[in-house]
């Protein structure tokens, strides 16, 4: 099988093709043939050498990608959750079947420190994987495992939220368009914020109620507070981090929810303790979510037949031009690499 690596000196130049072995499945493993993967911002850091939990040693390459979507091809003993011909989501965290995060769930990650999807064929436990909705497409099915869950855990397990409440969601990439269209089907009122009035077109498609042009509106927590009678969003989902998250505490009404989930706007201002507990407002980290909370999402997305917005689609072998798509901010949704 063919499979996709990077090692140092990393970035995109050293991102490559490479035979292996074919792998077979153990007790309680799986072979999934993969389909499609799709591109998360973690991947382009991870690709760069960076790392939430530690880095890789000098001399080791990784497999990068945690998203995929495959057909089981043979199962090891003991097998019972999945069987062959069945058509699977890789689950980001592969030990975080359910309850709260610990350090032990965190750190099953897949891309790393666990091999990742971007391979033909991978083995994976079986209990890192999970049977998906029959109306997606494979690249639609690839887009779920964390943006969609990230959006769906910030939403629907962290926040209380009621029909009728204001979410803010910053850009248009893959968590802040699936926010858009989970929140939209449950009866929350939406602001969607990005640099692009076509964007923003686009989003008002999919249900946003309010949307502000940051580049033109610097001030977009004036016009969240506008559009909400001076009152402040519900909720914000916070993807800039240091670059947003002042506007983000403008934004929000006392006592609402940011949860803060990226750091793609870069910046190095701190939070100022002072706005926090001058309203109130509960301010949490968020790292995607467990099995069974992917298993609530799966089954929402098929009652209200919600279908991921894939904006741009590579083969597999042509990579590194993904990640350069992603890195000028031209998608709108989610990317994909198709086998």
């Amino acid at each position: 099988m063919r499979a996709l690596e990077v090692a140092a000196p990393w970035g995109l130049d050293a991102l490559k093709v490479v035979e292996a072995p074919d792998p077979a499945p153990g007790p309680g493993e799986v072979l999934i043939r993969m389909k499609a993967v799709s591109l998360n911002y973690r991947d382009l850091l991870m690709v760069g050498g960076v790392y939430s939990r530690g880095s890789a040693g000098a001399g080791e390459a990784i497999t990068p990608f945690s998203d995929g979507c495959g057909v089981v091809e043979a199962v090891g003993p003991g097998v019972t959750r999945v069987a062959v011909g069945d058509r699977v989501a890789t689950l980001f965290f592969q030990n975080w079947i359910s309850g709260r995060p610990t350090l032990e769930k965190l750190t099953s990650a897949l891309g790393f420190p666990i091999p990742g999807a971007g391979r033909e064929l991978a083995v994976f436990s079986q209990d890192g994987v999970s049977k998906v909705p029959d109306f997606l497409t494979d690249q639609q099915v690839a887009t779920l495992p964390c943006a969609a869950l990230t959006a769906w855990r910030g939403l629907f397990e962290d926040a209380r939220l009621e029909p009728g409440d204001t979410v803010v969601l910053q850009g248009t990439g893959g968590v802040s368009i699936f926010g858009l269209q989970f929140a939209h089907a449950a009866g929350y009122r939406t602001v969607i914020t990005s640099s692009s009035d076509e964007k923003l077109t686009r989003a008002q498609a999919l249900g946003a109620n309010h949307t502000v042009n940051y580049r033109t509106t610097e001030d977009w927590a004036g016009a969240v507070r506008a559009a909400t009678g001076g009152v402040g969003a519900d909720f914000v989902m916070e993807v800039g981090g240091a670059g947003t998250m002042q506007q983000s505490l403008r934004a929000v009404r006392i006592g609402g929810h940011i949860a803060v989930i990226g750091v793609v706007a870069g910046g190095t201002e701190g939070v100022h303790p002072g706005a926090l507990i001058g309203n109130s407002a509960r301010l949490q980290g968020l790292s995607v979510g467990s099995r069974d909370m992917f298993e609530a999402m799966c089954r929402s997305i098929e009652l209200h037949r919600i279908e991921p917005v894939v904006d741009k689609v590579f083969a597999w072998t042509d990579a590194a031009a993904a990640f350069r798509a992603m890195q000028g901010g031209e998608h709108f949704g989610k990317i994909v690499l198709q086998f």
